[in-house]
């Protein structure tokens, strides 16, 4: 059954928050709490210029509050309230940041992810080669499949049956979080979206989840309390030479595996961290080109509001990061060669009921039981 699609075994899909305004998410907290005084304390036509209004959000609007979080819902323009803390989102592959989370600000802010973001959950998202993240994904990266379609884990976002049918077949028990790391291993892109063949041979399916649970686990980056990964054979990188106040630009020597921020320099960083790309970008430059965007010439508003040096946790994410992409650099040839074995058949999945998943699936789940404050501060009607 070669055309399975991760869509039959996920169903529930949302597309990617989609922002409006750059400002509103950041690399650094100070610089969004910053940006938020700005904001607030400006007036009349400036802070309309500063908002950067869009058809679905200004200043002239209220919004309900996000799932979760603390912030106005009357009209921003009349009564802005207290800055929300930021929290961590995943803003491009592999580039973890803050975002202000109150909904007048963003034009589309999905909140039934929120409703589900927690420390149980995990999100899938679909990159060319799928990526696996523990914080809200915020931006242009694809669509958002959740693990879990209700806080604290309670229902995995798999077809009915799914896990009842891969345990029988496999001969022991099948977790959502095992087949999150079957199609880390076995999913590739196709025409029709993500294709996952299912194996028919245990032994097959026990080398997937070997094989993905190591590439969950780099993925994932020490998220869910879990350890940060690290390189084998004691080649961590470390800061050779102080980074500089203001790093200017980033570049790589191949003969001395050293990655150089201006003057400073960090090593050992193996070539496969410093060429890891992901649809064509280079991760790594796509990571110093976000902290130094409020630099460019050219930025004004909000935007450019940020930090005056280089903060020193930047260098820790940046030698965490390396850490990352040169695990999955590591990783890649033997994902490549993954091969699924003979497959499951179609009409065995189709007699369990796993094939066609019901339309309930696709849709979030009931929360009825739930109370959200809507605009206004009238409760919201979900």
């Amino acid at each position: 059954m070669p055309d399975l699609l991760l869509d039959d075994l996920m169903p529930w899909a949302v597309g990617g928050l989609r922002l409006g305004r750059d400002w509103v998410a950041a690399p650094d907290p100070a610089a969004l709490r910053a940006r938020w005084a700005a904001l607030t304390a400006a007036e009349g036509a400036e802070r309309e210029r500063l908002f950067r209004p869009s058809r679905s959000r200004t200043p002239a609007a209220g919004a309900a509050a996000l799932p979760g979080q603390r912030s106005g819902t009357a009209r921003f323009a009349d009564e802005p309230g207290p800055c929300p803390d930021p929290v961590r989102v995943l803003r491009e592959p592999f580039d973890e940041q803050w975002l202000l989370p109150d909904q007048r600000l963003i034009d589309s802010a999905r909140p039934e992810l929120w409703r589900v973001r927690d420390e149980h959950q995990l999100f899938l998202v679909e990159t060319p080669d799928l990526l696996v993240t523990a914080h809200l994904p915020a931006g242009r990266l694809g669509r958002v499949r959740p693990l879990h379609r209700r806080p604290g884990g309670a229902e995995p976002n798999l077809a009915p049956g799914l896990l009842t049918l891969l345990g029988e077949r496999y001969g022991g028990w099948v977790t959502p979080e095992d087949v999150l790391c079957w199609v880390l291993a076995a999913g590739r892109p196709g025409p029709r979206g993500h294709e996952v063949p299912l194996t028919a041979d245990p032994g097959r399916w026990r080398a997937g989840l070997e094989l993905g649970h190591r590439l969950l686990t780099v993925q994932v980056r020490g998220g869910r309390g879990g350890e940060p990964p690290r390189l084998p054979g004691g080649r961590r990188p470390y800061v050779r030479s102080a980074v500089p106040a203001w790093p200017h630009e980033l570049s790589y020597d191949a003969g001395t595996e050293s990655l150089h921020l201006g003057g400073g320099t960090l090593s050992p960083v193996p070539a496969g961290a410093w060429e890891f790309e992901v649809q064509g970008v280079r991760v790594l430059d796509a990571w110093f080109a976000a902290r130094t965007a409020h630099r460019r010439p050219g930025t004004d508003g909000l935007e450019a509001l940020g930090p005056a040096a280089w903060p020193q946790g930047w260098t820790s994410e940046l030698l965490a990061l390396v850490t990352t992409l040169a695990l999955l650099a590591d990783l890649a040839p033997e994902r490549a060669a993954f091969e699924p074995g003979p497959l499951l058949p179609g009409a065995e999945l189709r007699a369990a009921g796993v094939l066609p998943a019901p339309r309930w699936a696709r849709r979030p789940a009931s929360v009825l039981d739930h109370q959200e404050e809507g605009p206004g501060g009238q409760f919201a009607l979900l």
